[in-house]
């Protein structure tokens, strides 16, 4: 796909090992651990992200003259909607009963994670027109591979602004984050707290500590084989329950933690130096990023103390500014994770169907909202003076 603008092309590549990691890194930058070379090939790698699996790689890359690369986005052609967090089924459902083939449709996105980050990823020196030119791009592979539509997921507000200007339409959800308000310790969160909240928090917190639970926050070289083994099927067991199949294989977690280890945050528990559950975090430049979870053993309020307090307690130790806990649950909310928007921006090629789905988002972007607005409402915090 050559484009002559300012003497730069457009590549499209089937498989991300095609692409040197240093050039598409340079784009990612060291932010977000999820858009960088090593995670999104570590998926492929392991087979966990394929054609065959409905999941076809087609990552869109600008060179400069000089064979360079300035600019990327991963993309996957998809042949279903699983996977992604942002729900389409009703589109694709109506899409299909007016006659017409939903699927392949092209997603902009990071495989099974529902994390806020760039997806359009561009040198610091960068052009200011690359983005236009990649936005472009996925237009013209949309056509070319006759797809119903473009999807780009859990985007910052700046480049969902930037892919509406070129005739994307815009979509809001919503998160739980916590925010690290400069506390020193997590008694200082605590007393951010109203006192019903702040005891609610200490009685979940004793009561896990009273299980005589060891548990440990690992990285690095810290993570074993053995402790991927066990993650592996603390992972299948939620699959199971869940969704009934499992996204993820185990080879996965192997090079994630070959190719990310210092990113990774394993927190485990254990039983007589049994693991018996797990919550894994990425850590990017100033985020945690909470991603699966899974147990053996059912503990009452386990899952709260990995997922959420532990991951504040790292967040607080180590100065980063907040903390992702991942998609839904509005039970983050009393235990100081505040509701925020997340975006996604939908190119759609039917006109008819663009028009229809631009009315609905236009009312459901309204209602989610106003929905963000009543969350808020039910702050656990004290209101600061």
């Amino acid at each position: 796909m050559p484009d002559g603008t300012d003497t730069q092309t457009l590549r499209v590549h089937s498989a991300l090992a095609d692409i040197p990691a240093e050039q598409w890194d340079a784009c990612a930058g060291d932010n977000n651990p999820f858009v960088s070379h090593a995670f999104l090939s570590a998926l492929e790698d392991s087979g966990s992200v394929q054609p065959k699996s409905g999941w076809g790689p087609c990552h869109l890359t600008v060179e400069n003259e000089r064979g360079e690369i300035t600019a990327c986005a991963p993309l996957y052609l998809k042949g279903h909607s699983y996977g992604e967090y942002v729900f389409d089924w009703s589109w694709a459902d109506a899409y299909q009963r007016g006659g017409q083939s939903y699927y392949p449709k092209l997603l902009c996105a990071v495989p099974f994670t529902p994390a806020t980050g760039p997806r359009l990823l561009t040198r610091p020196d960068t052009s200011p027109n690359t983005v236009a030119l990649l936005a472009a791009g996925m237009v013209k592979l949309a056509e070319q591979q006759d797809c119903s539509s473009i999807h780009a997921n859990f985007l910052p507000q700046d480049q969902q602004e930037a892919l509406q200007e070129r005739g994307f339409l815009p979509r809001v959800d919503i998160q739980y984050h916590w925010d690290n308000r400069g506390y020193g310790s997590f008694d200082d969160f605590l007393q951010d707290l109203s006192s019903r909240k702040r005891k609610a928090i200490r009685k979940e917190r004793r009561q896990v500590a009273e299980t005589d639970l060891d548990i440990r926050a690992l990285s690095g070289p810290a993570i074993e084989p053995g402790h991927w083994d066990a993650f592996h099927q603390f992972y299948l067991s939620t699959s199971d329950k869940k969704w009934g199949s499992a996204y993820l294989n185990r080879d996965f977690w192997s090079l994630l933690g070959e190719r990310l280890a210092d990113k990774v945050v394993l927190i485990m528990a254990f039983r007589d130096d049994q693991p018996v559950a797990g919550a894994l975090n990425l850590q990017g430049r100033d985020c945690l990023f909470g991603r699966n979870w899974g147990c053996l053993e059912e503990v009452k309020f386990l899952h709260f103390e990995l997922c959420y307090y532990r991951a504040i307690d790292y967040a607080i130790d180590h100065g980063l500014s907040r903390v992702e806990a991942g998609a839904q649950g509005s039970h983050k909310i009393q235990r100081g994770y505040l509701p925020n928007l997340t975006r996604s921006a939908h190119w759609i090629a039917d006109r008819r169907f663009h028009d229809a789905v631009s009315q609905h988002l236009h009312h459901e972007n309204r209602a989610m909202r106003d929905h963000l607005s009543e969350l808020s409402n039910s702050s656990p915090y004290k209101k600061r003076k």
